[in-house]
């Protein structure tokens, strides 16, 4: 009698697959795979959608924080972003670490409105996202579900976020 061979997991986590979300008027939105790029040209944002992303993640601004939150009385940080794309019309994965999978990722200096930026606060994942809301000068500002202060606007300059930073990505 054979027996199987043995199997030793692979001590390294690899990034489930990056996928594209398809834009579609049923309520039911599929994904589709996103075309890879080992190119360093960026797709640029969709700008009226980006400008839609924006505006709407904006109306949450001063939303108390709550874990595992999705209303308007209380959310987190995914719960912001699946809310905020919901309203456009793209289905997002409920974990940050899930909805860093999602769109194209990007170089930090190609940010754009609307774009997606990911951190690890605690721990080796990722477990932080924030939307870009605008780029002064260089400078990336970004909407998010802050702990202690509820969905606020914060810098991509401030110590705390920059160090924390692992990626950013356009899903639009």
């Amino acid at each position: 009698m054979r027996t199987a061979k043995r199997v030793r997991p692979n001590k390294r986590v690899r990034p489930a697959k990056r996928v594209r979300i398809a834009k579609t008027t049923r309520p039911s939105r599929e994904r589709t795979p996103a075309k890879s790029s080992s190119t360093s040209t960026y797709k640029s944002a969709n700008t009226k959608s980006s400008n839609f992303i924006v505006q709407e993640a904006q109306t949450y601004l001063g939303t108390p924080y709550k874990y595992g939150g999705s209303t308007r009385s209380g959310l987190d940080c995914s719960g912001l972003v699946i809310n905020v794309f919901d309203a456009a019309n793209y289905k997002m994965p409920r974990a940050s670490r899930e909805q860093a999978t999602v769109g194209q990722e990007i170089n930090l200096r190609q940010a754009q409105e609307g774009d997606l930026v990911f951190f690890i606060t605690s721990g080796s994942t990722i477990n932080h996202v924030g939307i870009v809301d605008k780029v002064v000068k260089g400078e990336i500002y970004f909407i998010h579900s802050s702990t202690s202060k509820g969905v606020i606007v914060s810098s991509m300059e401030e110590t705390y976020w920059n160090k924390r930073f692992v990626k950013a990505t356009r899903v639009l």
